[in-house]
């Protein structure tokens, strides 16, 4: 049972709580999610099984697709809907008002992350202490929207779909927008529509994974479909041999990344054998022209 189950994540579970439904269903302990979606939250969240848990990493270095619900007139201390209220406006925000504050949270930027967050702040995660009214002393971090799109306004609320870098808070965007137009706003709803090369198409209900734990992995992604963005390189019988033993061998790593491919999947090559099965991910060698297999599927 090796490679990626897309599961379909419901409202109101946590990530956590679907790994543990479907290590259960599947009675596979090696099952791993690549990027933590909120309760709130629905949509893709990729379950790596069995060796694909050792390529999380470079799974989860991806933008990201989400269709998001933005109510007007109510901020809460964790951005979205479940938390506390913080402020109430009766204003209304124009739609050409929400059209500019969107435009203008598109791009690269620095965006604050929520004090309600799994970001760690001296070794405690940053919810632990907001939950207990201490200062949350967060920093900025890089984020990229490369597509901002208003979908529906009916004035209380917008659906808008965003694609956006690894590490965005699609709950502080939220928040930022209720700034821009001066209403306050929270996140009401979230969808994530693609995580990376994981579309909804691939998907299957958590319903259906508990139910029929046969059929649901039917639809697995084997390893040799996983990663397709990253060049690949097909080894000769001595050179999986040595690969397989973590020795490096000759090659390098192109030195132009793949259209696509993020920052960190800029060094990395697919290894594989002679039948095209994925044995290895290479990085750059301690000796000119050569690859270390840093990450060993065999």
């Amino acid at each position: 049972m090796d490679g990626i189950l897309v599961a379909d994540k419901p409202e109101r579970l946590t990530s956590h709580d679907v790994v543990a439904a479907a290590r259960r269903a599947l009675r596979e302990r090696r099952i791993g999610h690549t990027g933590t979606l909120d309760p709130l939250a629905t949509g893709v969240l990729p379950l790596a099984c069995g060796r694909a848990t050792r390529l999380v990493r470079f799974l989860t270095a991806s933008d990201k697709d989400y269709d998001a619900t933005i109510r007007f007139g109510l901020a809460t201390d964790t951005y979205d809907i479940t938390g506390r209220e913080t402020a109430r406006s009766d204003h209304v925000p124009d739609r050409a008002a929400v059209e500019r504050a969107l435009a203008s949270l598109g791009g690269n930027y620095l965006q604050m992350p929520p004090a309600y967050s799994a970001k760690k702040v001296g070794g405690t995660r940053a919810y632990d202490r907001a939950r207990r009214d201490e200062e949350v002393p967060l920093t900025p971090v890089p984020v990229r929207v490369s597509r901002v799109e208003l979908l529906a306004f009916d004035g209380a609320s917008a659906r808008v779909a965003l694609t956006c870098s690894p590490g965005f808070y699609v709950r502080s965007f939220a928040h930022s927008l209720g700034e821009l137009v001066g209403t306050g706003a929270c996140l009401e709803a979230l969808r994530r529509t693609r995580s990376g090369e994981f579309t909804l198409d691939q998907a299957v209900s958590l319903d259906e994974v508990v139910r029929t734990p046969e059929a649901a992995l039917g639809r697995l992604i084997p390893l040799d479909r996983l990663l397709q963005i990253l060049p690949a390189l097909r080894l000769t019988d001595e050179d999986r041999r040595r690969v397989a033993h973590g020795q490096e061998i000759a090659g390098s790593v192109p030195p132009e990344a793949p259209a696509g491919a993020s920052a960190s999947a800029q060094s990395w090559v697919r290894l594989l054998d002679r039948e095209g099965h994925l044995v290895a991910i290479g990085t750059e060698g301690r000796r000119p022209d050569s690859l270390h297999p840093a990450v060993v599927l065999i």
